[in-house]
């Protein structure tokens, strides 16, 4: 394997590269700008010492100008070098008299000195000789003279080397240290990195029982929670998925196997007409229960996949209603239930499909006629409420316990004791159904009561039009 491949080989050598190129910059930008304020500081101290050197020297006489350049060298720490005037044209000075008693042919032909004795003002800069830069300041006098300071800029420039020196070093020890620590913290960043890929693998392999653990608090442990919260759903989805295996495949077995046991009964040639009509009844109750629950098991693949559409046109939900409840009236006589619509003709206009609403009423009904015994009451009515227009099923049963109310909508789902010949499917279809048109099914549970409302919004108000407008619209027959 490449060692570059590995984050903690990339992260350390990107950390060194880096660290080298903070280096480059420092030499490139801080020791030039530190040898410039350090040359500069020299070429001040000269510059502010050179009044007073030339005013001691001018005062001097010839006999007491060497004593007295001695003692300038001594205060300024500089080489003292007096010029005097050889020719004004063409300007010529020559060294009259030097703080350097061994030779002073380094300075004959100094260019700073004749500049300052043409141009007659102070000049100050740097010279090079024999691979030394040294500091000059050249100061004019009154009477024609040329006073030089200069001073070597060695030892300056020497602690500016000594300062480069220790920083290869430093850089050095710095790009071990960087490669080292970035590689130890990105293995240590790489090995949360092969737990998440671990943790990925076995979700996609379909084992979710290991929670997925990251207690940093970074992004990476911020992705580790997001991968836990998916563990987690996909964990309950495959639960729900085995358990809607096992619910429908009991809910099919079970007439199949009636269906089965009446066929072999069916068989029997000494049954008599009597007994074979009330097996034939029988028998086409649970293909009717077959094929309800085909179609409900159809409708939640749709609504899984996304390929059930509903339209969006105002609907009046007091005539359905009124429909439901002419619907229902066989059914409701035969079981002795009271059942009818409660409010007056008020029309309750909602914006739905009104195939799927009549199909959610239809569960609604059915559940409240099937669960509830004979004599009760069962009221439907149509209302507005804000911006939503209500769809209401109530029933004076025995009602829902409410610990039970956050999971009646739940697939399969049904109470103990209730009566078994329902899938536990409908609630589940309706409240799919009324979100897919933007609404709900509310549960209000009390007391020996049940309330199941579908909510859907309110279609916005159409303004009357008056009998007289709507004459003045028609074309004249004239």
């Amino acid at each position: 394997m490449n060692p570059l491949r590995s984050v903690g080989a990339r992260l350390g050598l990107g950390l060194a590269v880096v660290v080298a190129a903070a280096l480059v910059l420092v030499d490139l930008i801080v020791v030039p700008s530190l040898e410039r304020k350090l040359t500069n500081a020299k070429l001040a101290q000269l510059r502010e010492a050179a009044p007073p050197v030339g005013a001691q020297l001018s005062s001097s006489s010839s006999y007491t100008l060497d004593d007295t350049i001695q003692s300038a060298q001594a205060s300024t720490d500089a080489r003292v070098v007096y010029f005097s005037v050889l020719s004004y044209n063409p300007p010529k000075i020559v060294v009259y008299a030097d703080s350097n008693t061994v030779s002073s042919a380094d300075v004959e032909n100094d260019p700073l000195a004749l500049r300052a004795f043409t141009e007659f003002q102070p000049v100050r800069g740097t010279v090079t000789f024999k691979d030394e830069r040294y500091a000059e300041v050249a100061y004019p006098l009154a009477a024609g003279p040329v006073i030089l300071l200069r001073a070597s800029l060695h030892d300056s420039l020497g602690s500016i080397a000594f300062v480069r020196s220790r920083r290869v070093v430093a850089g050095l020890i710095a790009l071990g240290l960087s490669l080292l620590v970035g590689y130890v913290a990105a293995s240590i960043f790489a090995r949360r990195i092969r737990r998440l890929e671990r943790a990925a693998d076995r979700i996609a392999s379909g084992d979710f029982g290991e929670p997925v653990v990251d207690r940093g608090r970074d992004e990476l442990g911020q992705l580790a929670a997001a991968f836990e919260r998916m563990r987690q759903r996909l964990a309950q989805l495959e639960h729900a998925r085995r358990e809607f295996i096992a619910n429908a495949s009991h809910e099919l077995r079970t007439p199949l196997f009636s269906l089965a046991g009446f066929l072999e009964l069916m068989s029997d040639e000494e049954l008599d007409p009597k007994t074979q009509a009330e097996f034939m009844a029988t028998m086409r109750e649970q293909v009717e229960r077959l094929t309800k629950l085909a179609t409900e098991l159809l409708d939640l693949s749709r609504l899984d996949a996304g390929r059930l559409t509903v339209e969006n046109e105002p609907i009046d939900l007091a005539s359905l209603a009124e429909t439901l409840a002419e619907e229902f009236h066989a059914v409701a006589r035969s079981t002795d239930h009271d059942l009818a619509v409660a409010g007056g003709a008020e029309e309750v206009t909602a914006l739905g499909d009104e195939e799927r609403v009549l199909q959610i009423g239809r569960i609604l009904v059915e559940n409240a006629l099937i669960h509830t015994p004979p004599g009760t009451p069962v009221r439907l009515a149509a209302a507005h409420r804000n911006v939503s227009a209500l769809l209401t099923v109530e029933d004076r049963g025995p009602g829902i316990p409410a610990e039970h109310s956050g999971q009646i909508f739940d697939r399969f789902y049904r109470l103990e004791g209730a009566v078994a010949s329902g899938s536990g499917l409908g609630l589940a279809i309706a409240r799919e159904l009324a979100e897919l048109m933007g609404g709900s099914v509310e549960l209000e549970p009390r007391p020996e009561r049940t309330v199941f409302s579908l909510v859907l919004p309110a279609a916005p108000a159409q303004p009357e039009i008056s009998r007289e407008n709507e004459r003045l619209r028609e074309p004249s027959l004239q």
